[in-house]
């Protein structure tokens, strides 16, 4: 079968990938589409340390081709959106519904994939750049056959990270202010939680000029454009005087992460879903922490999966949620390297691969 591998320093599309079969607890997987996330170029170029070969790929959606002893909730021919997160679902952090925090999930890749007799890596508990691929039982939503799957490939990362970082981190409320830095994939996904949650002010901020409309589209009710601002965190104030209840780091970026505490209100959250390097280091003051302020880590949105993936496709269908409007375009995974070019340049909010 077809799948994205990263053996070196490059990845390449290779069609001699195999799977094993489920076993308890599992779910084939026949993938559809599949987003194309920063996260998987971090991997190529080293920014996300992971264990090779692998096989890439974490953001996808399909059709169930098998499941193991004791999965009940979804069959086959069943329409599932995957999450990254293979949680136990018996330690304390599972037991206090915190699954993206359960350590038997995290750093602890499998090795489903053979190719040519050698085993590969899977990336993220899921493999999505793959014809077929295996995931546990808990990371298979069941959705609705009329959500196009191209469309809810991008449920199981972009969505749940930026929408879930809204609602389940941050709480933001009815009338409250938000800016968002960096309007890409993740950063839409930001703005329209921000929406969906009733923030009243919603700002955009970003380098890109043509971000301005897309931005608007997803419900940011300013935009300012930072290659032109001299000062973003004057051009903020200009707006919101006290500064921000809300501000979401989207880049990765540390003088953008200091940025973002500088925009904040009394008692305001800086919510950090950037992904630095490893040891890369961020500064600022913190005599303008006392006013209540706090800095706030977030781990794929704090989601708990099988609730939010239900929750945003049942939000799609209502015409809250928007899913299509994020797919910029379409590529044949035989166009894989295409693809993580026109995402590395940001010509895409998200691109996704198809099979």
């Amino acid at each position: 079968m077809r799948g994205v591998i990263l053996e070196g320093e490059h990845a390449q599309v290779v069609d001699d990938l195999e799977v094993r079969a489920p076993g308890p607890g599992e779910v084939l997987v026949g993938i559809r589409a599949a987003g194309l996330c920063h996260s998987d170029l971090s991997v190529i170029d080293g920014t996300i340390p992971f264990p090779r070969p692998v096989v890439l790929g974490h953001e996808g959606a399909g059709v169930v081709e098998a499941v193991g002893d004791g999965v009940a909730h979804v069959g086959p021919g069943d329409h599932v959106a995957l999450s990254t997160i293979a949680n136990c679902g018996a330690c304390g952090e599972c037991a206090r519904g915190r699954p993206t925090m359960c350590r038997r999930a995290i750093g602890r890749p499998e090795q489903p994939f053979s190719r040519g007799g050698s085993p590969l890596y899977n990336f993220a508990s899921n493999s999505a750049f793959a014809e077929l691929t295996l995931v546990k039982a808990v990371q298979a939503t069941r959705i609705p056959e009329e959500i196009p799957l191209t469309s809810a490939a991008l449920i199981g990362c972009g969505v749940l990270t930026g929408v879930g970082a809204v609602l389940n981190r941050a709480q933001v409320g009815q009338g409250e202010t938000v800016v968002v830095i960096g309007v890409g994939g993740i950063g839409l996904n930001v703005i329209q939680g921000a929406r969906i949650a009733g923030a009243a002010r919603i700002i955009a901020v970003d380098a890109n000029p043509d971000k301005d409309a897309v931005a608007r589209q997803f419900g940011a009710t300013h935009f300012i454009d930072a290659s032109a601002a001299d000062d973003t965190v004057s051009a903020v104030k200009g707006i919101l005087p006290t500064g921000a209840d809300h501000a979401f780091e989207c880049v990765g970026n540390t003088a953008l992460v200091r940025q973002a505490v500088d925009l904040l209100d009394r008692h305001g959250q800086a919510v950090l879903l950037g992904m630095p390097a490893p040891d890369a280091e961020a500064s600022f003051l913190p005599a303008s922490m006392f006013l209540d302020k706090s800095i706030l880590g977030c781990r794929y949105g704090s989601s708990r999966p099988p609730r939010d993936i239900a929750l945003y496709a049942d939000l799609y269908q209502q015409g809250r949620l928007l899913l299509d409007e994020l797919v910029t375009e379409v590529y044949p995974v035989e166009d894989f390297d295409k693809a993580a070019d026109d995402a590395h340049h940001g010509r895409v909010a998200r691109g996704v691969l198809t099979f």
